[in-house]
This record gives C-alpha cells, structure tokens and sequence, in this order.
C-alpha cells in the first residue's frame, strides 16, 4: 500500500519508552504490571500507540551502565528506571538530554540525581519515598507483632548504595528497643539461601 507524500508526512512515529530494571523480568514483574497499568491509564497501551524497550541487569549493577547505553543509541524518547538508586545514577550519566524518570527509596539530592526536590532542574526527575526515614517505624511495627523478640535480622543487598544508611538506621532502631540486630548480607540466589539458614534462629528476619 502506497500512501501520498502528505499522509506519511502527518504520521507520527511510535514513541518509545526506554525501562531500565537492576533485577530480572520475573523478579520485577510486580512493578512492570503496575507501570503498566499506569500507562493505561494516561491512555497508553504497550504495542498500540506506544512501545517499550526493556534492558535487565540481573541483579549485575556493572552492566547498568551498558544497558543504559544501548538506550541511549536506540533514542528512546524517555529513560524509566526501577527500583535501585545505582540504576537512575546509570541513566543519568549516560544521557544529558533524553528525560529520565526514576522511583527511589533513597534521598534523589544526597546522591546528586537533582538540584532539589521542589526543582529537581536538568532532565531527571521522578519519586522517592525515602524508605531509609520509615526504619524506625517498620522496627517499632516488629516490635508490636513479636513482643517476645530479642533478635531481629535484616537482609541487606550489600550493592545497594543505601546500605550503610539502612544499616545505621536499623542499629539505632535496634538499640532503642533494646534488641540485638543482625545484618545479613546477600545478593544472589545462593547468598539469600545461606543468609536465611543463618536468620533461622532470630526471631525477625525482615529484608530492606
């Protein structure tokens, strides 16, 4: 089918939405099901009038950057990451100029991902919930559902850059209730495996 010069000039092409994840499809599957369903929302759909390009890293943060790389090349028309700050600090430095969207758990200014959160300037922008804040909290909340508990185990991903301020956060939580913490660390399969037969005699073992 031949279309004249000025149709084809009018057509739009197909937008494409570049996602970033530091896990798997499988382990993300959750999240991509909610993106999803937030572009449907806005009256996007997968395949219809919009695409989507989907780099995992696997759990392997060195290969962030690569990924983000090939985004680049592609051209998407914006950069979403998921779920870690390495994965936005990954975009950000392989693009100035596509937009990146990011949801974080982490301060975005501590880590230099935006000038500020009421103008984040430049071309990052996106959500925190800044979950390091709420330790005290979920810990207090442990507290209440086991009473008895004088351990309480936190599984930690010694590649996330918020470690240290989950675990510093978590020792204080800890010393005010007057409760031994213990921190396993682990990033793989196997590592998850080892961490919980050594949590089996904590009474929590909670993961951040």
């Amino acid at each position: 089918m031949c279309l004249p010069r000025g149709l084809r000039a009018q057509q739009k092409a197909m937008p494409v939405i570049g996602f970033l994840g530091p896990e798997t499809l499988e382990s993300a599957r959750p999240f991509r099901a909610a993106f999803l369903d937030g572009l449907r929302e806005t009256g996007y759909v997968e395949g219809r009038n919009v695409a989507i390009e989907y780099r995992w890293a696997e759990g392997q943060y060195d290969r962030l950057p690569s990924l983000a790389g090939e985004l680049v090349r592609l051209q998407v028309s914006v950069i979403v990451t998921a779920g870690a700050t390495p994965t936005a600090l990954a975009a950000k430095a392989a693009t100035e100029t596509i937009p990146i969207v990011f949801v974080l758990g982490s301060d975005p200014v501590e880590f230099g991902l935006v000038k500020s959160l009421a103008r984040p300037g430049g071309n990052v922008t996106g959500v925190t919930v800044l979950d390091a804040e709420l330790i005290p909290k979920a810990f207090e909340m442990l507290r209440e559902l086991v009473p008895a508990a004088t351990t309480i185990g936190v599984l930690v991903n010694p590649n996330n850059l918020l470690i240290e301020a989950q675990t510093r956060g978590s020792q204080t939580a800890a010393r005010n209730l007057g409760v031994h913490l213990l921190v396993l660390k682990a990033s793989t399969q196997s590592e998850i495996a080892t961490a919980s037969r050594r949590s089996s005699s904590s009474e929590v073992a909670p993961s951040w």
